[in-house]
């Protein structure tokens, strides 16, 4: 990496920094991610973001573990409606397994080795009964066993270790209030912990770089009915990971109780989290409540993302330049679309109330936006509140998307066409064409 583009990297990823400090992350790391060599790379993000002062309760799973533990033994795993009845000679198995995995996160936690990335790190990891568990119990006259579920969290436990800078280890074993202790699933461990937390994100990891379409690429957002629907579409497909239908479903369970965002990224990638955190468009899949971007009315203190927005298309002459001060009487007319913080599309309109017209202006999307048809939502927005107005027609001026226009509806007019106040307006030496549409 060139210098330059470390120091833009590190400037971008600022806010994100100021954004994170203070929150609570959820982190799920299944048994499958505790299997790659890539582990190690998690390990040390998650002390870099502890370090940039983000509490973390890390939950591990150990599904394969187990079931390669078992299966050395010659015990054979049952299951019903996909849930594991933990009987006592397999439950002694999984404790074991449960109990070195969580040792060896803790170990890998501690390190603070000289040249490597978790010098210095000082990390206080906590384990404890934060979880209490319950069995299962029957259904259908089937006996669970040692198989149960959470019953209660201690969420001030849990704060006061997390205040008091501590990371929190968690597993899939919790003991009960009778003393007894209980397999439960690790998703579940972490999607109850968020909700009651009231986490700001609970992050996941699977093989694939997040939840995939139809063509291999990779969904960037998905709300918690979207996301349902492709919970239902693979779960019964061979071949998809079950810790992923997993989280996908925690995730799911997680948002509707409201943890606003759930972060699905791969092990298998290098830096995967920090990308996913620490830049505007991420690198893997977010269920949210609401989306990351938004389209609203203008404000005054938009002022300044306007202008970093209309700038480079006013200096090349697209654009009629607009000062601050005209920008500021004009902030009202502005719709723009926001993500994370940053404009990255806006359009205004203009009325013209005397001849129930008006102009449709200014229209910019940020360079890498736009793939996702963001010109097209502004135009949509700005022709329902013509419509609204009792308008009769739209009109733009371009020197450079006429066929943008022309795709969209609009037909090239005359100077006459225009309103009288426009009209005397028009500036004839840059001779911009003049498109209408009809309401």
């Amino acid at each position: 990496m060139r210098t330059t583009e470390l120091v833009e990297g590190f400037r971008h990823s600022a806010s994100y920094v100021n954004a994170h400090r203070g929150k609570t992350f959820v982190v799920m790391l299944g048994g499958e991610a505790l299997a790659q060599s890539q582990f190690r790379s998690i390990i040390n993000d998650i002390a870099l973001l502890h370090s940039l002062g983000i509490k973390m309760v890390l939950v591990h799973g150990a599904r394969p573990q187990i079931d390669e533990a078992l299966a050395e033994r010659a015990i054979t795993p049952e299951y019903y409606n996909g849930v594991r009845i933990t009987e006592e000679e397999a439950f002694k198995v999984i404790k074991q397994v449960v109990g070195g995995l969580q040792l060896d996160i803790t170990a890998r936690l501690s390190m603070s080795l000289s040249n490597t990335p978790m010098q210095g790190a000082q990390i206080n990891v906590v384990s404890g009964n934060f979880v209490i568990a319950q069995p299962l119990g029957v259904d259908d006259g089937v006996d669970y066993c040692l198989s149960g579920k959470v019953r209660r969290i201690d969420v001030q436990g849990l704060k006061a270790q997390l205040d008091n800078k501590g990371i929190v280890l968690l597993g899939p074993i919790a003991a009960s209030v009778t003393g007894e202790s209980f397999n439960l699933t690790a998703e579940e461990v972490a999607t109850q912990i968020a909700v009651k937390l009231k986490a700001d994100k609970m992050i996941g990891f699977s093989s694939q770089k997040g939840i995939l379409d139809s063509t291999g690429e990779v969904l960037a957002e998905l709300m918690p009915n979207e996301a349902q629907s492709i919970l239902n579409h693979i779960d019964g497909e061979v071949g998809v990971c079950v810790g992923t239908k997993a989280f996908l479903k925690a995730s799911i369970d997680a948002c509707r109780n409201g943890v606003s965002r759930c972060h699905f990224v791969s092990y298998l990638d290098d830096g995967s989290l920090l990308q996913e955190l620490f830049s505007r468009d991420g690198i893997g899949t977010q269920i949210v409540t609401e989306s990351a971007e938004r389209l609203r009315r203008a404000s005054i203190g938009d002022i300044g993302g306007i202008l970093d927005l209309i700038r480079p298309l006013e200096e090349k002459g697209i654009l009629v330049r607009r000062s601050r001060e005209q920008l500021e009487m004009e902030i009202e007319q502005f719709m723009l679309i926001e993500r994370d913080g940053l404009v990255i599309g806006c359009a205004a309109f203009y009325p013209f109330e005397e001849d129930s017209a008006g102009e449709f202006a200014c229209l910019v999307v940020h360079p890498e936006y736009r793939d996702a048809d963001r010109g097209s939502l502004l135009l949509k927005n700005i022709i329902g509140q013509a419509r609204v107005r009792g308008y009769t027609r739209l009109f733009a001026l371009t020197t450079r998307s006429i066929h943008w226009f022309l795709e969209h509806g609009f037909e090239i007019v005359e100077v006459d066409e225009l309103p009288d106040k426009k009209k005397q307006l028009y500036n004839y030496q840059r001779k911009s064409k003049i498109l209408a549409l009809g309401l």
